[in-house]
């Protein structure tokens, strides 16, 4: 398999790319919060519970340098910016819902299995 160099990275194979850019705790659900709309920092924070405001700049500026997501700054005082996904950054929802699917499942199998554990089926 040919090894691609992406951002002075190799990757191996296109899931690694894909990984590379969307991949970790953070990224995937600051996306998933932009689909739908123009968020503002304290709104990206408040929707999620436990990333520091440290990790959210630092997961924002990672992904507007990949060009996923856009960063617009209103010159007003005090300053006003807003985030949104870019038009490829739109191409990454499909994912993010095959994930979103995988994820409903999973955690209904983990509720069956649970209960069939609890009740000594197997």
């Amino acid at each position: 398999m040919a090894s691609e160099i992406r951002n002075n990275k190799h990757c191996q194979c296109p899931v690694e790319a894909t990984l590379e850019v969307i991949g970790g705790k953070w990224k995937p659900i600051i996306l998933w919060q932009l689909r739908t709309e123009k968020l503002r920092f304290s709104g990206l924070q408040q929707s999620m519970q436990g990333i520091s405001p440290k990790m959210l700049t630092k997961q924002l500026r990672e992904l507007e340098e990949d060009g996923l997501i856009l960063r617009e700054v209103y010159p007003e005082i005090p300053p006003k910016v807003e985030y949104s996904l870019t038009e490829f950054g739109m191409t990454v929802i499909p994912v993010l819902e095959a994930l979103c699917k995988w994820g409903v499942e999973y955690l209904g199998r983990e509720c069956v299995l649970n209960k069939q554990q609890s009740s000594g089926i197997k």
